[in-house]
């Protein structure tokens, strides 16, 4: 299989929206519609400003997004858009340099301690990379169990979630447990994250680059892994990649980032059939197969 191969996209249902057609803000946003869902987790012109050689570099610029109880959106950009800094702002790993960040409506932009760590359980993270996250000299077993400890999970009730939410990424105890990290496949380790987030019982998972570094079939299936648990876990999902065929195939709702800024915004099907923002359609452009597949939904 072309190892850049794009899944055909899938249907989406969304509730009603709001159908004024594209608005342009007076700083180039092009916002389609906005979710009429609950928002879970929001933000409000956020910023991250880095002093680099004695220079201001704006790594993420005004950003206001809002992310729907148990929706996919999906930040797409190229490298250096932000996206991933914008991401662990989000996970409260970076402070912001302004703005705010609301999770089920509760300020947490300044939260520590106790409260960041409930948080942290709440808000969970698969990051790009699925072997640098794991101790090479540990099982994967191993590995669950230390993360339920911490939670202060006791041995049986551990067994028991971690048997179950193995089953929701499609593996079992007997295919996962008693191996090491390298003995298993880039798609079966990056499972295995998943898993071990959704242990916390999260109600948002951010999933940054997280099938970048595997191939086509394993991307297929971890992307389908996400969107089994949105379905069946009323999951809400932030997908950030730089491959808008992905976000395609996965997301309710798309938000394009451009130099640290959101340049556009909408439903998916907005986004993609009908992109305003000149970045977006030059994204669209590197994936020629792309508007075809979608006109054959």
């Amino acid at each position: 299989m072309n190892e850049n191969a794009t899944p055909d996209p899938a249907p989406h249902t969304h509730r009603a929206e709001s159908a004024s057609g594209p608005q342009t803000s007076a700083d180039g946003v092009v916002t389609h519609s906005v979710p009429t869902d609950e928002a879970v987790l929001s933000c409000r012109n956020v910023n991250k400003v880095f002093n680099v050689a004695g220079n201001k570099v704006h790594a993420v610029d005004d950003v206001s997004l809002d992310f729907a109880a148990g929706k996919v959106l999906a930040v797409v950009g190229e490298s250096g858009s932000g996206k991933s800094t914008l991401a662990r702002m989000l996970l409260r790993l970076m402070p912001v340099t302004s703005g705010t960040i609301t999770f089920r409506g509760q300020d947490v932009t300044h939260i520590k301690g106790a409260e960041l760590r409930r948080y942290w359980t709440e808000v969970q993270a698969v990051f790009q990379d699925p072997f640098a996250s794991f101790n090479q000299f540990f099982t994967v077993g191993s590995l669950l169990r230390r993360s339920l400890k911490l939670a202060a999970v006791d041995k049986a009730e551990a067994d028991a979630l971690i048997e179950e939410c193995l089953g929701y990424v499609g593996l079992t105890p007997k295919d996962a447990l008693h191996k090491y990290p390298h003995q298993m496949s880039g798609g079966q380790r990056q499972r295995v994250m998943v898993a071990r987030a959704l242990m916390m019982r999260p109600k948002v998972l951010l999933a940054d680059e997280a099938t970048s570094m595997l191939d086509a079939s394993l991307r297929v299936n971890v992307l389908n892994v996400l969107h089994d648990l949105k379905a069946d876990l009323g999951l809400t999902v932030l997908f950030i990649t730089h491959d808008i065929g992905q976000a395609t195939y996965l997301s309710d709702r798309v938000a394009v980032m451009e130099h640290g800024k959101v340049v556009e915004r909408g439903t998916t099907e907005e986004v993609i059939f009908s992109p305003q923002a000149e970045y977006t359609r030059r994204l669209l452009a590197d994936v020629p197969d792309l508007r075809g597949s979608l006109k054959q939904r």
